[in-house]
């Protein structure tokens, strides 16, 4: 059947801001919930930080609710969205500004704060404007398309600007170089540090026109027979003084003293619980002791040549490519080189492990790049694109007469906000409820905020050694798309024969296949099809299993107030990811990535839990005889 003139106009319109809008809408919350979480693991933060500041990120998102009548009341809805496109974009900006700042950290987060309420505004007045600027009949019509769309921004996100990020690293570093380290039966040498006889000078024969990070042996050899634990540890004291003093890194000992001068009793309380942790879940390791031998150290010393411009100071980072996993980077895994050390050598120290006995060899492989630089060029990028996309709305979106403000309207206030919030916390089902909104992602939540870190963490630390580029394709984009597969098929799924019915389908779904990170934090394939697989079949039984959540959370807030209720739930859900991811980082460095991925496997017990108390009627999510008739 033919369309008519009128209903092929009213269906163009839309076309011309539904999709920007949901892309915008998505964009902004990937930023700060993923992109944030790379950027700082490449910018050195530690993952105790990440997991802790970015899981305070979520709050505007749990508050989200009570602040949304504010929208409604203050301005119109319209108004609304170009406002926040505007801080969105002078949000990006900041961030992008800050980045090259020494106190980037600090500075930085306060940005994406203002990024994430903005973002968070964004979505209610988003939200809002879809319903009062399309026919139900068109809102059912696009539901489809704003969500491709939503997930086009994850996909942007997490892969093409990570990619992005990845791909101005390298072009703002220096050429790759691999040093091969080999234990053999044996070789002749003395354990000695001679740094500044390691290369020549400045000028020298070796100088070469391309800036590049050079090193006096691309191959060493060291003996399999272990030294004294006093040789090896006098060895990497030299080798740490000689780095800090030159100011390649800052000692570990500073940042702890720094830690122990806030002593209180919750500091302590910590300390205990750490100490508690590492004795019986932490990586094995033994008491130092002198009398003992250890393994066998040698040293890579290294030198960017020629010197560096003053204003493009370039992080160098040394690890384990491939190759025996006996042998390690103990002193010397990241440096800092600006104009003012660049005429130095600096040093990394290898050790292979006692328990090798047969000659054997790995490749190291040495990193360079201006990341706070590559990362604040993807940030302007973004931040110009938010400007335009703002610029673009003020044309394209309509002006709908509902679209009203209702300043001065208080009584609506508590007709429209706070009676529907005390009917949702008082029927008898709401501690069932809560539980499940803030427990079914229990593992998943823990999960999202390390899996990234672990992908990019050097093999010493227990990580893939992944580039930026790699991570951003592999988690991504791979990743992004299996989730859209594995959610679009439980949204069939649940459609033939309802939530009920698939329930114990998607819980199985959403946390069995955490186990692929065990699987790959134990075997630390090199195989970039492998890891590509394992984060696949994760995030595909995600997608699949989080329509359990969705579908759920549209169950409870059928009703009267189910706008209301709904925007409840979704706050709910924003809590039930910060409060996990808080205490992530914490412990996975403590426990090590492949005890803290066997804890996730642990935490997915209350998921299952909290199902079991679900109150769901059978029919809900089925597709109605109506429905079937008119498909």
């Amino acid at each position: 059947m033919s369309q008519s003139p009128a209903n092929s106009a009213a269906r163009r319109g839309p076309w011309r801001w539904v999709p920007s809008l949901y892309f915008a809408e998505g964009l902004p919350y990937v930023v700060v919930m993923s992109v944030a979480v790379i950027m700082y693991k490449r910018l050195g933060i530690s993952n105790t930080q990440i997991a802790w500041y970015t899981s305070w990120l979520y709050l505007p998102w749990v508050i989200k609710p009570f602040w949304s009548p504010l929208v409604e009341i203050n301005k119109t809805r319209r108004g609304w969205i170009l406002l926040t496109q505007l801080l969105i974009g002078g949000g990006l900006a900041g961030v992008a500004l800050t980045l090259p700042a020494d106190d980037f950290l600090r500075y930085t987060l306060a940005f994406l704060w203002l990024l994430a309420f903005s973002s968070a505004t964004h979505d209610v007045a988003a939200d809002g404007f879809y319903m009062l600027g399309l026919s139900d009949h068109l809102q059912a019509w696009f539901v489809g398309i704003r969500s491709t769309f939503y997930r086009l921004a994850m996909i942007t996100g997490q892969g093409l600007l990570v990619m992005l990020a990845g791909a101005l690293e390298s072009s703002t570093g220096l050429p790759d170089t691999t040093v091969h380290v080999a234990a053999v039966e044996q070789v002749a040498g003395e354990l000695s540090f001679a740094p500044q006889s390691s290369l020549p000078a400045p000028g020298g024969s070796t100088e070469q026109a391309q800036q590049r990070i050079l090193t006096p042996r691309e191959r060493i050899e060291l003996p399999i027979s272990p030294r004294s634990a006093t040789e090896v540890d006098r060895l990497v004291q030299e080798v740490r003084q000689w780095n800090v003093s030159h100011q390649f890194y800052e000692p570990p000992e500073q940042k702890e003293t720094q830690e122990q001068e806030s002593e209180s009793w919750f500091s302590s309380l910590k300390t205990q619980l750490e100490d508690w942790l590492t004795r019986n879940f932490g990586p094995e390791q033994e008491a130092a002791d002198p009398t003992k031998p250890a393994g066998n150290v040698a040293v890579i010393y290294l030198r960017i040549s020629p010197p560096l411009e003053e204003q493009k100071p370039i992080a160098v980072q040394v690890g384990r490519m491939k190759g025996d996993a006996n042998f390690s980077v103990i002193e010397g895994n990241r440096f800092q080189v600006t104009a003012d050390n660049a005429d130095q050598p600096f040093a990394s120290l290898v050790q292979i492990d006692t328990k090798l006995d047969h000659p054997s060899e790995a490749t190291f492989i040495i990193r360079s790049g201006n990341s706070p630089l590559a990362w604040s060029i993807t940030f302007y990028v973004l931040a110009g694109f938010f400007l335009m996309i703002c610029l673009y709305h003020s044309f394209a979106l309509p002006r709908p007469a509902a679209d009203i403000s209702h300043s001065g309207s208080t009584g609506s206030l508590a007709k429209d906000f706070l009676i529907p919030l005390a009917s949702f916390f008082s029927t008898p089902r709401t501690v069932v409820v809560i539980a499940f909104l803030l427990l079914y992602r229990f593992a998943e939540a823990q999960l999202s905020a390390i899996a990234p870190p672990f992908l990019l963490d050097m093999r010493e630390a227990g990580g893939l050694a992944m580039t930026t580029s790699d991570v951003g394709f592999v988690y991504g984009t791979v990743g992004v798309l299996m989730l859209v597969c594995g959610g679009l098929l439980g949204g069939f799924a649940a459609a033939t024969h309802g939530l009920k019915y698939w329930l114990w389908w998607m819980v199985l779904a959403i946390n069995l296949p955490n186990a692929a990170y065990l699987f790959l934090s134990h075997y630390r394939p090199e195989s970039l099809w492998i890891v590509n697989l394992a984060v696949g079949v994760e995030q595909f039984g995600y997608g699949f299993g989080f329509t359990a959540y969705l579908l759920f959370m549209l169950y409870v807030s059928q009703g009267e107030h189910q706008t209301v209720h709904y925007a409840l739930c979704t706050g709910l859900m924003a809590l039930g990811m910060a409060l996990p991811r808080a205490f992530s980082g914490w412990l996975q460095e403590i426990i090590g990535y492949q005890h803290f991925f066997a804890w996730v496997m642990l935490a997915t017990i209350p998921s299952f839990l909290v199902c079991l108390l679900l109150p769901i009627d059978p029919q809900f999510g089925k597709r109605s005889a109506e429905e079937a008739a008119d498909t």
